[in-house]
């Protein structure tokens, strides 16, 4: 029942989450067209001189030039918010491409080793770990992770709503790429829940055995940590002063700590979950961030 309850909640959350970013779609196609309808209409002057040519020639002209009073077709509605989505799917496609591609990278490949060697200690060891973690804290250690999950996750929402409210493009840019993050964590984190499909620490024998669940939430890699640590990464890169990293990696920390004391993941769940969220947020600010607003973008 507790993890039932935690999944609603998260779930409840991420919606409202969707819900501010369907409301941040709409209006920018609303304002594209409405800058294009301003754009289109002709003036008094205009008129004048199309009435005056020769009746073929202003006939085809006042084909072509929309009347003022005249609105704007569902077609070209429709077209715009066609338009808006291909954009937006195509971005997504090559963001997935890179990220799937980044490993591969002769630059990273010194990279790719430590990572590797860390992840392979820490399996190595996970089953001892987990064996001197008491079941006493387990409600804490689930009240922690979702409340900081969930306190981080606000950080960018609330930000994403001030930027809508008040013109702020780089509120409005914070709480856009948040949620770019998020989508490509998804979509990396997913594939990797089926093909590993590890059991939890209290599951099975307790040993973390690989190959055991053909289903989404399992153990391998950690959820929370790096759905936190991707929304961390871009607030931090967005706004990169002292205090703003403490506080929004102190709760990514915070939850990947909170994770293990939950009884929730072995440790190498949580580092490569923790690492490749916060890779994840790291590569999308830095692909799609404008320079004017942060001096942490270098494009």
């Amino acid at each position: 029942m507790r993890q039932l309850a935690n999944q609603l909640i998260t779930g409840g959350f991420l919606m409202f989450f969707c819900h501010v970013a369907a409301g941040a779609a709409l209006s920018q196609i609303t304002l594209i067209q409405s800058d294009r309808s301003h754009a289109e209409q002709p003036s008094f002057a205009d008129v004048a001189k199309i009435a005056a040519r020769e009746t073929s020639t202003s006939q085809l002209d006042l084909l072509e030039v929309p009347s003022a009073d005249e609105p704007q077709s569902s077609v070209g509605q429709n077209g715009q918010k066609h338009g808006f989505i291909v954009r937006n799917l195509r971005r997504g496609l090559q963001d997935q491409k890179e990220l799937y591609a980044a490993p591969f990278k002769v630059k990273n490949l010194k990279w790719d080793a430590l990572f590797l060697g860390t992840t392979a200690a820490l399996l190595a060891t996970d089953r001892q770990v987990m064996r001197n973690v008491s079941n006493d804290h387990v409600d804490i250690g689930h009240r922690l992770a979702l409340g900081m999950l969930l306190g981080t996750a606000a950080i960018p929402s609330v930000t994403w709503l001030y930027g809508l409210k008040t013109g702020d493009r780089h509120a409005d840019e914070t709480g856009y790429l948040t949620l770019e993050s998020l989508a490509n964590t998804f979509l990396i984190y997913t594939p990797m829940q089926f093909i590993a499909g590890r059991e939890r620490p209290d599951e099975g024998t307790g040993n973390g055995r690989f190959w055991r669940h053909g289903a989404f939430n399992t153990s391998f890699p950690a959820g929370h940590p790096m759905f936190t640590w991707a929304m961390a990464s871009v607030v931090a890169h967005e706004y990169p002063k002292t205090w703003v990293k403490v506080v929004v990696y102190g709760a990514a920390a915070s939850v990947s700590g909170a994770r293990i004391l939950g009884r929730n993941h072995f440790p190498s769940d949580i580092w490569v979950g923790s690492i490749l969220g916060y890779l994840i947020g790291t590569h999308i600010f830095h692909a799609h961030c404008d320079p004017q607003y942060s001096e942490a973008c270098h494009r």
